[in-house]
């Protein structure tokens, strides 16, 4: 039998946490999963095996690192619950957080995706993703963005302070050429840039990135230049009151039509559309608490 459950505690800016339980897990996925954005999957309870360039087993207090389009699937699970956090780099400012990313960028590089936190540290990272789960859950205040930067600062720092000296092992490691475009992408997708700058600054012809990233990421340069910018798109529509044109010209876009057209196709709908569906669910959650 498997059953698992995610709460989703808050989806609302460059930072997303979730809590999973699942029971038993005896079939896993045909296909590994790739995601837009990079992971981290702290074990407090249970076990479970995971591929991502090989095989970990995971219990209480490791911490799974997944940098974005990074393969990966359960094989089992027994009674394993988890938090995870989910993080769109390209939308974190990376003067103040750039060092507390380093886990990612050591796993593209072959150091081993599992950290094993200090048990003496469990429980106040633990804190630290409930708090934050509360926070982006929470309605709305000028203040919520910085509190949000804040926590997720202290959950990196956490890992990174637990991440060995990494010695990494070729064999693991993604290929230098994915690795170096990925980490260029999220570097640089705000900019107005294109496969051509990608391929040009990886030292590859176009065809060659495009072919080397889809194999391993099952996404074309171009997409993930999109992912990008639309997650920092949907961040500044929610937590700004700028209009559209300077939303697309934030994100790359010179053109607001050009956006407007890119942006719905992601995501189902207009950027203004998108905006105000959000208004009317924080509207609803705040007089749905007002009124218990």
């Amino acid at each position: 039998m498997d059953r698992t459950s995610w709460e989703i505690a808050g989806h609302r800016s460059a930072a997303f946490v979730a809590h999973r339980a699942q029971a038993c897990s005896e079939r896993a996925p045909s296909r590994p999963a790739t995601h837009d954005h990079a992971v981290l999957c702290f074990y407090v309870g249970g076990s479970a095996i995971v591929e991502q360039r090989g095989r970990h087993k995971l219990g209480a207090g490791d911490v799974l690192v997944v940098p974005a389009g990074e393969p990966h699937r359960t094989l089992t699970a027994a009674d394993a619950e988890l938090w995870g956090l989910g993080l769109c780099i390209p939308c974190l400012p990376s003067r103040e957080l750039g060092p507390l990313l380093a886990p990612f960028e050591r796993v593209r590089s072959g150091a081993s995706a599992v950290v094993t936190v200090p048990s003496t540290r469990h429980e106040h990272l633990l804190s630290l993703f409930r708090e934050l789960g509360q926070e982006t859950s929470a309605p709305q205040t000028p203040a919520g963005p910085l509190v949000v930067q804040s926590l997720v600062a202290l959950i990196l720092a956490e890992v990174l302070r637990a991440q060995p000296f990494p010695t990494p092992d070729p064999s693991t490691a993604s290929s230098p050429l994915v690795a170096e475009a990925l980490d260029y992408i999220e570097k640089h997708c705000m900019q107005p840039i294109s496969l051509a700058d990608v391929a040009r600054a990886v030292r590859r012809s176009p065809a060659h990135v495009t072919t080397a990233l889809r194999q391993a990421t099952g996404k074309t340069a171009g997409a993930w230049i999109i992912a990008g910018r639309i997650a920092e798109a949907a961040r500044l529509l929610i937590t700004s009151d700028e209009r559209i044109d300077i939303v697309a010209e934030r994100v790359g876009y010179a053109d607001p039509t050009h956006f407007i057209r890119v942006f719905r196709r992601a995501r189902g709908m207009t950027p203004s559309a998108f905006r105000a569906a959000h208004r009317r669910g924080v509207a609803e959650a705040s007089t749905s608490s007002a009124r218990r």
